[in-house]
C-alpha cells in the first residue's frame, strides 16, 4: 500500500482553516495527511465578513449545523448587496440573490420588460420585479419555500459573519477530525532536484516535510510567490483602489438582510451587519484621496460608536499568473485579490478548495505531480479571477458620476475586450451571456447593467411572440404575487431572535 500523500497548509486564516477543513471531511484518513501550519502572532486580513451563497453549500458538505454556525459566528443572513450613488448621486439598487421574473415563452424576462417599456406601457421599474429585493426593502428573511413554483423560492442566502470566528470554528472543526495544527512561522523552505518544495525549516527548528504544499500565506505568498518565483498580474489599471481602512461600530440603525455599498469621492464604503456589531470599511484609491481624508469620511458615517481603531489595508488588485506551479497550491490572498465589492473573496477561496479536491494528485505518485492537473486547476482559476474582474469593472466604468477624478477615469478608461462584448451585446439587445463556469449569473449582470443606468436599444424578437396585453397582464400578476407574498414574512431580526441568535450579543444590542 502506497504511502499517504502529506499535504501541508501554511497558513491559517479562512484560505487556510477552509482547506483544511474540506480536505479532512473529503479525502480518506489512510490515504493522505493534512498537516497546517499557523502562528498566532502573525494577523490575518479579516475583513471577508460577507459572503455569496455558495457558502451554504460548502457548510453544507462539511455537514455543519447552520444554526449553531451562526451562533458561534455572530452571523445574520444575506439577500444581497444595495449599491448607493454608483449610477449617479442618490441612485440607489440591489444585486439580489435571485432572479428577475420568468422566462415567459421561453424568452428571458428582460426581453419581455425592455419591450413593454418601449411601447409605453405604465410598468414598474426592473428592480420591482424580484421577491428578493422586496424582502430586503422590507428589512425581511425566511428561507426559501421548497415548492420550486412558488414566488418565495426564487432566491438564495448567504450570510455575513465575523471572519475570525469563522476562522477559529472551522479550526475546531477540523482538528477533531484529524487534522494537525502546528505552532509557528517559516524561516526557510527547501527545493528538491527538480524544483519542487521538499521541506519547511521553522522558526524553532522543526523540519516539516510534504508532498502537496498549500501556500495560504496572504499577500505575502511566501511559498508560490517568493520561493517559486510565480509572477504577479496586476490589474490596477481597471481597478484602481490599493488601500482600505477597515473598523467595527456598535450596532445601530437598521438590521438589514444584505451588505451596502456606498459610492464615494475617491472610492466606496462598505457597511456589513452582524448580531453583535455592523462591519464598515472605505476601500478607496491613493490617486485620488489621502489616507486621512478616508479615514475621516468613514468615521463621519459609521452607524454607531466605534469599537476600536480604524485599520489600513494595502493592497494591489491582481493575481499570480499560475495559482499551481509544480508542487504547490496558493488558495486565497497569495493567489490574488479583488477588492470586496460583491462579497468574493471567500467564494474564490471556496472555489479553489472544489477545484483542488477534484484535481488532487494521487499518493502512489507522491511529490511528482502530474502537470495536467496543475494545467486544469490553472484554466478554471484563471477562469474564475477573470469573470469576477469583468464585473467589478463593470460597476466602475458604467456610473454617472461626472466631475469627479476617480469616477471620470474609470469611465473613460479602456477595458477588457470581454467586458466590451458584454456591454455591447446587451447595449444592441437586451442579451447577456450565459457561462457554465465561473461567477454570477443573468440576473447577476442585469442588476448592475439596469441599476446603473444601461439600456438596451432592442429586445430578442422572439418577445413579440406573446401580445402587449399578455406582456401587461403578465407583470401586474408577478408584481401582485410579490408585494402579496413578501408582506407575511418576519423580519431580519426576529428570524434571528428565534432561530440563532447569540445571547451575549442579543443582550448587548438591547442594553
Amino acid at each position: 500500500m502506497a504511502q499517504a500523500l502529506h499535504i501541508v497548509i501554511v497558513g491559517g486564516g479562512s484560505a487556510g482553516w477552509m482547506s483544511a477543513a474540506a480536505f479532512a471531511r473529503a479525502l480518506h484518513p489512510g490515504r493522505y495527511r493534512i498537516t497546517l501550519i499557523e502562528s498566532e502572532e502573525i494577523g490575518t486580513v479579516g475583513v471577508g465578513e460577507a459572503t455569496l451563497p455558495h457558502i451554504k453549500t460548502f457548510n453544507d458538505q462539511l455537514g455543519i449545523d447552520e444554526a449553531q454556525f451562526m451562533r458561534e459566528t455572530r452571523a445574520t443572513f444575506k439577500l444581497g448587496i444595495e449599491f448607493r450613488n454608483w449610477g449617479e448621486p442618490g441612485d440607489r439598487y440591489i444585486h439580489p440573490f435571485g432572479v428577475f421574473g420568468a422566462p415567459w415563452g421561453g424568452v428571458d424576462f428582460q426581453h419581455h420588460w425592455i419591450r413593454a417599456r418601449q411601447l409605453g406601457q405604465q410598468i414598474a421599474s426592473f428592480q420591482e420585479y424580484s421577491y428578493a429585493i422586496a424582502a430586503c426593502r422590507r428589512n425581511a428573511f425566511e428561507f426559501p419555500h421548497r415548492a420550486r413554483k412558488s414566488i418565495r423560492a426564487t432566491y438564495a442566502y448567504a450570510y455575513h459573519f465575523d471572519a475570525g470566528l469563522y476562522s477559529d470554528f472551522l479550526r475546531r472543526w477540523a482538528i477533531s477530525r484529524g487534522v494537525r495544527r502546528i505552532e509557528g512561522q517559516v524561516r526557510d523552505i527547501s527545493l528538491d532536484e527538480s524544483g519542487a518544495i521538499e521541506s519547511l525549516l521553522l522558526q524553532s527548528g522543526a523540519r516539516i516535510e510534504g508532498d502537496l504544499f498549500v501556500d495560504c500565506t496572504g499577500f505575502r505568498s511566501l511559498l508560490l510567490g517568493s520561493k517559486l518565483g510565480v509572477q504577479w498580474e496586476d490589474w490596477s489599471q481597471w481597478l484602481p483602489c490599493d488601500r482600505a481602512w477597515a473598523v467595527p461600530c456598535q450596532r445601530a440603525g437598521e438590521f438589514t438582510p444584505y451588505t451596502r455599498s456606498t459610492a464615494q469621492t475617491g472610492g466606496w464604503i462598505w457597511r456589513i451587519p452582524l448580531q453583535h456589531r455592523t462591519g464598515n470599511g472605505y476601500v478607496f484609491s491613493t490617486r485620488f484621496i489621502g489616507e486621512e481624508q478616508a479615514r475621516d469620511t468613514l468615521l463621519g458615517q459609521l452607524d454607531g460608536a466605534a469599537l476600536a481603531e480604524p485599520r489600513l489595508l494595502r493592497f494591489k488588485p491582481g493575481r499570480r499568473i499560475r495559482a499551481w506551479a509544480r508542487n504547490c497550491v496558493a488558495i486565497g490572498l497569495s493567489s490574488g485579490f479583488l477588492e470586496p465589492l460583491e462579497s468574493t473573496s471567500i467564494f474564490l477561496i471556496q472555489a479553489a478548495v472544489s477545484d483542488l479536491l477534484r484535481l488532487m494528485p494521487s499518493p502512489e505518485r507522491g511529490r511528482v505531480v502530474d502537470p495536467r492537473l496543475a494545467d486544469e486547476f490553472n484554466r478554471l482559476s484563471d477562469i474564475q479571477y477573470a469573470r469576477v474582474r469583468d464585473f467589478l469593472i463593470l460597476h466602475y466604468f458604467a456610473n454617472r458620476r461626472h466631475g469627479e477624478a476617480l469616477w471620470d477615469y474609470v469611465r473613460s478608461m479602456p477595458i477588457p475586450d470581454t467586458l466590451v462584448h458584454k456591454i455591447s451585446l446587451f447595449e444592441g439587445r437586451g442579451h447577456v451571456p450565459y457561462y457554465k463556469d465561473g461567477l454570477f449569473s443573468r440576473d447577476s449582470w442585469l442588476a448592475v447593467l439596469f441599476g446603473q443606468g444601461l439600456m438596451p436599444h432592442a429586445y430578442d424578437r422572439l418577445a413579440d411572440n406573446l401580445s402587449a396585453d399578455q406582456v401587461g397582464q403578465l407583470l401586474r400578476e408577478l408584481r401582485q404575487a410579490i408585494a402579496s407574498n413578501v408582506t407575511t414574512i418576519p423580519s431580519h431580526a426576529e428570524f434571528i431572535s428565534r432561530y440563532c441568535a447569540d445571547l451575549q450579543s442579543e443582550r448587548a444590542v438591547m442594553s
